[in-house]
């Protein structure tokens, strides 16, 4: 028995798991309709998939929610888990279940799979025959991931970095590695026996003042690390930046170096996509700018040329958003993208080459870096500051980094802290400022390049 199947073993014996049964799993992906596989889809349909956001914890709501969604259109259907089980506390994700079942009320902010158990959801994942993305921001996802596959969810996002450094304080980052190695190499294997199981970074990060270039090496990393156990099908995302033109080089610069990368590892069978997130920071009240900035979210989609959006709602500021509130979204992004048709967009060269060497020399940092494995690379990297997100709560996070707007709006590196950003390039974002300011007023315009849809 390899090591793998070992420690899969051990995970699935679990007192909140009913009797997992590995080679009925495997018969299920090896026969599973196509349709069920986002990469399959990312193949034969010729345009943009649209994919909301949503989870209930019962059953019915989850189902009642996917009926919303394919009556509106929808191309992908989301799973958002709980954050207990996002914690691995199935226990408490149990007792929220009953009494939601029982009061009808929500006690859950998503849907506890686990709990509900891969037979029962897998009626429910399979039903619509339509793909299904897993979406949780859980450090240890060995478990969910498991039961996902089995329940007919064949496209899983997040990674050690994107899914432990925004939302997490303490988790240990080594064991995020280890546990998403993993993670890889269960989606690999159930990869040969059917369309290939499509894993999906978590662009956005913490959504916050987030500069082009750690977006970008992290979504080539956890790439990288993706590939290299053997997984085929990758979706590298980011989100809205607030600016179109920054946006469009971003979209550039990662499409081109995720080609160049997965060619320096020698890996070029893998199909590698592009995802895009609406608006990810603080939402207008105002349930008519909503709209409007979900419109331009969409036409900046269109001009990026991405393979997927993620939807956001007009509700977004006022709370977790209606079942109806998401398919009205899905249905307004389905006409935009119908009557734009894909748009041609001009890439700012000047921008697109400082954007790239900023991204080629933190990468080149990385593997220079003296570790003998590539996540040990990219952990040190994170731990001695060559990657820095801002406004990180993890304490790993060296948080150094500052960073604000110009007034094209563009998100500028004034301090760099420890990432190594070449002189010329660090030279030419300052450039883009007004630093004559005095400290207060930096902050106060921080403050404000935050909340800068509200």
């Amino acid at each position: 028995m390899s090591l793998l199947q070992e420690e899969r073993n051990i995970i699935l014996n679990n007192e909140y798991v009913d009797n997992f049964d590995f080679a009925e799993v495997e018969e299920f992906v090896k026969n599973a309709s196509k349709n069920l596989f986002i990469s399959h889809n990312f193949k034969t349909k010729k345009k943009m998939l649209v994919q909301p956001r949503g989870g209930f914890p019962t059953y019915n709501k989850m189902f009642a929610l996917y009926e919303f969604f394919d009556k509106a259109g929808v191309d992908v259907l989301p799973c958002t888990i709980d954050s207990n089980t996002r914690l691995n506390d199935y226990a408490t994700a149990q007792k929220m279940l009953r009494l939601s079942e029982e009061n009808e009320v929500d006690m859950l902010n998503g849907f506890p799979l686990i709990n509900h158990g891969y037979r029962t959801a897998r009626k429910m994942m399979t039903h619509f025959d339509k793909p299904i993305s897993l979406r949780h921001g859980t450090p240890d996802a060995r478990l969910l991931i498991e039961t996902a596959i089995a329940s007919g969810i064949f496209e899983i996002e997040g990674g050690p970095i994107t899914y432990l450094l925004p939302y997490s304080k303490n988790f240990p980052l080594d064991k995020a590695f280890l546990y998403w190695k993993y993670v890889e190499r269960v989606c690999a294997n159930y990869s040969k026996l059917n369309e290939p199981i499509n894993r999906e970074s978590f662009g956005p990060l913490t959504a916050t003042l987030v500069p082009p270039c750690i977006t970008i090496v992290i979504q080539l990393l956890e790439m990288l690390l993706s590939l290299e156990e053997g997984v085929k099908s990758f979706s590298v995302s980011f989100s809205q930046t607030g600016s179109m033109n920054q946006d469009i080089v971003m979209g550039a610069v990662i499409r081109k170096l995720a080609k160049y990368y997965s060619h320096e590892i020698g890996v070029d069978d893998a199909d590698i996509h592009l995802v895009y997130h609406q608006w990810m920071g603080a939402f207008p009240m105002d349930p008519n700018f909503a709209s409007q900035l979900i419109n331009m979210s969409t036409v900046i989609a269109s001009m990026v040329g991405a393979d997927k959006i993620i939807t956001k709602t007009n509700q977004e500021a006022a709370g977790i958003p209606t079942k109806e509130a998401n398919a009205e979204t899905v249905a307004n992004t389905q006409y935009t993208l119908r009557i734009l048709n894909g748009l041609p967009s001009v890439v700012d060269k000047e921008e697109e080459e400082n954007l790239t060497l900023e991204v080629k020399a933190i990468m080149e940092a990385v593997f220079n870096d003296s570790a003998d494995t590539l996540w040990r690379k990219v952990f040190n990297s994170i731990k001695n500051g060559t990657i820095d997100v801002p406004f990180s709560p993890h304490i790993i996070n060296n948080n150094e980094m500052i960073t604000i707007r110009d007034a094209k709006k563009n998100i500028r590196i004034i301090k760099r802290g420890k990432v190594p950003i070449p002189d010329r390039c660090f030279e030419y974002e300052k450039r883009q400022c007004d630093l004559t300011k005095d400290t207060t007023s930096i902050v106060n315009d921080i403050i404000h390049d935050i909340g800068i849809m509200q």
